[in-house]
């Protein structure tokens, strides 16, 4: 199916084929019948895209904050790599669409097959979207005027957090699509409207809708203007809807206000505030969040937890479903709105549009509707490539996972390899596309099943979310392939026995049992490496103080939930409980645990091994991003080795050592790919023991149930 994309390193917008996607659970799926173009986001994103990195930096000093963080911590080289891979992702445009259901996932309430319904969807042919993000289109309301739902809404919170009342004045500053929405709304609520803007055409739309107007371009004062529109009071409420880096939109907005007058921003613009302009007026300032209460929040919009109607009486689906609502009665027009029509295959000529000097206002595009809807849903993999394969003995790989990880760290190891890439599946087809053509697998798809059912495919990869790990290693096993599946193992108990009976069964078989590796990367890099040739000539117990400033994550990231990440511990600090029982080469005896009552792990876990050695892991998330990420130190013996981010490495006491450094960071992902692939092509046993696995696994959930009882 086609879909738009922007390159963010160029500013480029291309329509791109990439496969269907599925309806996950809880999200339909929609075929597009008309998409609107969002004219003051999407242009600043394709400006945005073509400014030079300097320009780029400038309009997000916190991102360049982050990159110099990361330069400290990581190195310089390491840093590059990640800007340039960022940068290279390609990002799907759009947020909003109708169009009619196709397909219906588990757990969706309140659609069928077959029903229109507005989202905020992509640019694309067909998409997969949470079932709070859309709304039944009434019949009176066609689907041009549909596609504006999600912009619409966008203008009707803002206008719920102004409270206007019947008869009140209010000022729009910015009469875009957005500020001929915010007119229309505010005078179906009884408002008298004042809009501001220089472009005459959107002026007279404005004046058609029931408002007065102030034309800036000829010389209007709007802060006169609003004296005089308000009899000398001050208007009681601006919303602003423009879009500009300038305060002045803010300043006028003040000066417009009477004494208590609200002020709502629903656009983007600069926020140098003056204090006295806010202070002698008591005015009030509220910045609007896009569509209305649930925005942003996973469980409303990706579980599907309604707000109770009591509590919350508008949410972002109920707007959706308020604006539909008055364009069937009428009370909102949005086809005089409508300025240019495009196919989707000309989709490149709307971006032109909006980028350009000529005049518009609503660009929509067109789908094609003859299309066979059931063969278009059923295309969930598209062929890249006919490379064959590049070497004989295998292993042919199939990569399940094109997120951040994997398209910076493992997808380029395995390349590296000169492995077979035969495909890589991700739940939208984006991110997998743009991997898969960029190291050469042959295929990508939305279809999972289909890379455990392809009989050239000898060796899966798993690289999706903590919770899908142990089916995906479960049906990689029963199916005869060997698994490489990057941590955790699996995040339940239940899991572990289910890995364990695949195990077993498949070495019930005549065949070899297939290998399984878990992605412990630290005990592959060179200067851990390094210590353990070190630590292997020291007979007596070892101490070692492992130090992780991980950093906080917000509450609502996925890794910090425990049905689908697992939660911290289990999603992350297994990395260096891996780590430490490498080094010690000895079992874990037992642990203890003290955690701080914060949201944030802030544990330190005590282990000894059964050899006499300790080991003490302190995972704080409550540190300074400027210290390094992890620390690592050895005492023994009479003698100490401290590493710091795997970057540098000292010894003191040590006969014939001092230090070992790297110019860029080396975690040992690619010895780890390395290391896996070389055992699957020479028939050898799994360089980390099954037992093993299962030691560190069980080990890190019976810490994560401690910790959780201390919390």
């Amino acid at each position: 199916m086609k879909q738009i994309l922007q390159n963010l390193k160029t500013g480029g917008t291309e329509v791109a084929e990439v496969p269907c996607p599925a309806a996950k659970r809880g999200q339909v799926l929609i075929r597009s019948t008309f998409t609107l173009v969002s004219a003051g986001t999407e242009r600043m994103l394709v400006e945005f895209g073509k400014a030079g990195l300097l320009d780029k930096g400038r309009q997000q000093p916190d991102k360049v904050r982050m990159v110099l963080d990361k330069i400290r911590s990581d190195g310089l080289l390491s840093t590059i790599d990640a800007v340039r891979n960022k940068l290279e992702q390609p990002l799907p445009l759009g947020y909003c669409n109708a169009g009619v259901v196709v397909e219906v996932g588990e757990r969706v309430r309140g659609y069928k097959v077959g029903d229109r319904v507005a989202s905020n969807g992509r640019h694309a042919a067909v998409v997969s979207v949470p079932f709070n993000l859309c709304a039944k289109v009434p019949e009176a309301v066609n689907d041009e005027s549909a596609a504006f739902t999600a912009l619409a809404a966008v203008a009707l919170q803002g206008i719920r957090l102004a409270q206007p009342t019947l008869g009140e004045s209010f000022a729009v500053i910015g009469l875009g699509l957005v500020g001929l929405i915010t007119v229309q709304l505010l005078r179906a609520q009884g408002c008298r409207v004042l809009g501001v803007d220089l472009d005459p055409t959107r002026l007279k739309l404005a004046q058609q809708f029931g408002a007065e107007t102030v034309d800036v371009s000829a010389g209007g004062d709007p802060v006169a203007a609003a004296t005089a529109f308000s009899a000398q009071r001050g208007i009681d409420g601006v919303l602003i809807a423009a879009s500009t880096q300038s305060s002045d939109p803010v300043r006028q907005a003040a000066g417009m206000c009477r004494k208590r007058g609200r002020i709502v921003l629903i656009g983007v613009t600069g926020l140098e505030l003056s204090r006295a302009d806010f202070y002698e007026k008591e005015l009030t300032f509220q910045v609007s969040c896009s569509y209305g209460p649930g925005r942003y929040d996973p469980e409303y919009e990706e579980k599907g937890h309604d707000y109770p109607l009591g509590y919350v009486r508008w949410t972002e689906q109920r707007n959706f479903e308020a604006v539909l609502e008055m364009m069937a009665d009428g009370r909102l027009d949005l086809m005089p709105l409508i300025s240019h029509r495009f196919p989707i295959r000309d989709a490149a000529k709307a971006y032109e549009v909006i980028s350009g000097d000529q005049p518009s206002l609503g660009v929509l595009l067109e789908y094609p509707q003859e299309m066979n809807v059931a063969s278009t849903v059923r295309q969930r993999t598209v062929v890249l490539t006919d490379r064959g394969p590049l070497r004989a003995g295998g292993p042919v790989i199939g990569f399940l996972g094109a997120g951040n990880y994997a398209s910076s760290v493992l997808v380029p190891a395995f390349a590296k390899t000169r492995s077979r890439l035969r495909a890589i599946a991700s739940a939208n087809g984006l991110t997998g596309t743009h991997v898969g053509n960029k190291f050469g697998f042959e295929q990508s798809t939305t279809d999972v099943s289909a890379v455990f059912s392809d009989p050239q495919i000898d060796t899966v990869v798993i690289a999706t979310r903590h919770d899908s790990h142990a089916g995906y290693v479960v049906d990689a096993l029963k199916v005869g392939k060997h698994v490489f599946v990057e941590k955790p193992l699996a995040i339940r108990q239940a899991e572990i026995v289910a890995i364990e009976e695949a195990i077993r069964s498949a070495g019930a078989n005549e065949k070899a049992v297939p290998i399984l590796m878990v992605g412990f990367n630290r005990r592959f890099a060179p200067h851990v490496l390094k210590m353990k040739t070190l630590l292997e000539a020291v007979r007596e117990p070892k101490s070692f103080v492992m130090t992780v400033n991980a950093g906080a994550v917000p509450p609502e990231h996925w890794t910090r939930d425990p049905e689908s990440g697992g939660g911290r511990i289990v999603g992350e600090a297994c990395h260096f409980i891996d780590l430490l029982r490498f080094l010690a080469g000895s079992s874990i005896a037992e642990f203890q645990v003290a955690a701080a009552r914060t949201t944030d792990p802030c544990v330190t876990v005590s282990l000894r091994f059964s050899d006499g050695s300790t080991g003490v892991i302190h995972y704080l998330s409550n540190g300074h991003r400027s210290f390094p990420k992890e620390r690592l130190e050895v005492f023994c013996g009479g003698r100490v080795l401290q590493l710091d981010n795997f970057r540098t490495l000292r010894g003191f006491g040590w006969s014939g050592f001092k230090s070992m450094n790297l110019w860029r960071q080396d975690k040992g992902q690619q010895a780890c790919v390395d290391a896996f692939v070389t055992v699957v092509r020479e028939g050898k046993t799994s360089p980390i023991p099954f037992e093993e696995l299962l030691e560190v696994t069980r080990t890190t959930f019976e810490i994560a149930r401690a910790v959780d009882d201390q919390s």
